[in-house]
């Protein structure tokens, strides 16, 4: 299809869920608008994160979003390339499951054995002692078993969505900076960015942890709120870790190392945290702190810089894709809360699929805007 010839989709924002909704409609042949609201705490311009859903305790609807998220990578990136996008930030290093708990690490290697079998870009499942995970990411600490994935990856959220839009851009998408884009109530999809009217086939919501916020005019809360995340990251002088894998101890915390001496320890989960974008000392606090435990040979590293992001987290667990009930022509995707760096790439691709053909390749009515549990 000619570029732009198709329906005139208009996506209202740009973090990672919402550039890939635009690449995927841009290289379908729809007119695409992007509006980027640059508001403060966007989710993406914090994150790194592992791409390693199949040790989640995850079930149901919301890990087979999960899992085909990480399977959908290769493919992105293939399509990405194929468009003259070669920098996404996503590279395959492992990960390590970590724990001194064998029996805890027995359990995780029992779900990655049975989630992982057939499922080539998981690649290998290893049993690790302590002294072999150190071999692998030498600042951890002693008595740490793991279970290692060799298919593990990571990703730079801001490099991918930096990929994703330029690959819009090669399509004929447009890309715009709109401080306040306001839902226009009517017969027909339309947008108020500033002083611009924007009249559209369909619109696709991707605006965060701004969601519900943006959708006030037009129907019901979707339930999605922002929780703030606080990450650090830390430099190592002279050593390379670029094939370093990243680290996955019990919790909600994480370390994923980058070329160039660079680990990113993160994140905390500050549920209830409005739209306070700010860095705080208890938040860094608990940052080093977790990552000290697992880590302790990261004690001497410099401080790099500190980052804030607001996740869009749903209070019903399941993220929200799908069509708003009874406003034709208005998509949502949002709500993946800290999965959004390997949800959001499929979670674009099949929302662009539902605008453009209805038929997408997962079924989504589990995380239909009307479903029960949403």
């Amino acid at each position: 299809m000619t570029p732009g010839s198709g329906p005139r989709v208009a996506v209202v924002g740009s973090g990672v869920a919402g550039a890939a909704t635009a690449f995927a409609l841009a290289r379908a042949g729809a007119a695409v608008t992007v509006l980027e609201s640059g508001e403060a705490g966007a989710a993406t311009a914090a994150g790194a994160g592992i791409v390693q859903p199949w040790a989640s305790s995850a079930e149901g609807p919301f890990y087979e979003l999960y899992a085909a998220g990480a399977a959908h990578y290769p493919r992105a990136v293939e399509l990405l390339r194929d468009s003259g996008i070669d920098d996404v930030g996503y590279e395959v290093c492992g990960s390590l499951v970590v724990d001194a708990d064998s029996a805890a690490l027995d359990a995780v290697e029992a779900r990655l054995r049975e989630r992982t079998a057939g499922v080539a870009v998981a690649g290998t499942i290893s049993r690790l002692s302590p002294a072999e995970a150190v071999g692998l990411f030498p600042p951890l600490a002693g008595g740490l078993g793991a279970v290692h994935v060799s298919g593990g990856a990571r990703v730079d959220g801001r490099r991918l969505r930096s990929g994703l839009l330029a690959g819009a851009r090669r399509h004929g998408a447009d890309i715009r900076a709109a401080a306040a884009a306001r839902v226009v109530v009517g017969d027909r999809p339309t947008l108020l960015a500033g002083d611009e009217r924007i009249d559209a086939d369909a619109v696709v919501v991707a605006a965060g942890a701004w969601t519900d916020r943006l959708l006030a005019g037009i129907g019901p809360a979707l339930g999605v709120e922002p929780q703030r995340g606080q990450l650090v990251h830390l430099g190592l002088t002279g050593v390379d870790t670029a094939r370093w894998p990243s680290v996955l101890p019990p919790g909600p915390s994480y370390l994923v190392p980058f070329a160039g001496g660079r680990v990113v320890a993160g994140a905390t989960r500050e549920t209830g945290s409005g739209f306070d974008a700010r860095i705080t000392a208890d938040g860094l606090r608990s940052v080093l702190a977790d990552a000290l435990a697992v880590a302790p040979g990261l004690a001497t590293t410099s401080v790099l810089e500190t980052r804030v992001g607001l996740r869009p987290l749903p209070r019903s667990g399941r993220p929200v894709l799908g069509p708003l009930p009874d406003v034709p022509g208005w998509f949502v995707v949002s709500g993946l809360g800290a999965g959004g760096l390997t949800m959001g790439p499929v979670a674009g691709h099949l929302i662009a699929q539902l605008v453009l053909t209805g038929r997408p390749d997962l079924d989504l009515s589990a995380f239909a805007p009307d479903h029960p549990g949403a």
